[in-house]
């Protein structure tokens, strides 16, 4: 798992999915949001992707997590007309379905997901999961101590999914 969300892309995709996280209270986005915008603004930049996917709900601290994405993107010279937002992807379902959803008005056959190094291997056995095959990850180099617990959550959740979904 970490040394699958550790690998970089290597095939060009017509859209990166970044999962949202936290934004702060004040609007402002964390510094794991902020580091994943980060990778997702690099995949576009270096032309691995034409168009940005940002999927987040409503946090509790009271913001529509995709939309301040979508904000970043803006303030980064990403053209409007190249992202897309996803406001209902409070979780990673949520966001694989909604995702997957956009097929039928986005063409796209490749994926980029962008998330935290542990949640890229669940992340693209979900996609998997819906028949999706063509899914690459990308994850900053944004390490905290709370990874840890991450790393065992996901480690849980990607044995739950595989073996009940």
């Amino acid at each position: 798992m970490i040394w699958d969300g550790l690998q970089q892309p290597t095939v060009r995709a017509d859209i990166a999915v970044i999962l949202g996280t936290t934004v702060h209270e004040d609007g402002t986005l964390s510094a794991r949001l902020e580091q994943r915008m980060q990778c997702g603004l690099g995949l576009y930049k270096k032309g691995l992707v034409d168009r940005i996917l940002v999927s987040g709900g409503l946090g509790k601290e009271g913001h529509e997590e995709a939309e301040k994405m979508k904000e970043f993107l803006l303030k980064h010279q990403v053209p409007e007309s190249s992202i897309l937002v996803d406001n209902c992807g409070n979780n990673t379902w949520a966001t694989v379905n909604n995702t997957l959803d956009l097929q039928a008005t986005v063409a796209f056959k490749r994926v980029i997901v962008v998330s935290q190094y542990f949640h890229i291997t669940r992340t693209k056995m979900m996609f998997k999961k819906q028949e999706f095959y063509e899914v690459q990850g990308a994850s900053p180099p944004y390490f905290e101590g709370r990874d840890l617990y991450g790393c065992f959550r996901e480690f849980v959740a990607f044995y739950w999914i595989f073996f009940t979904r």
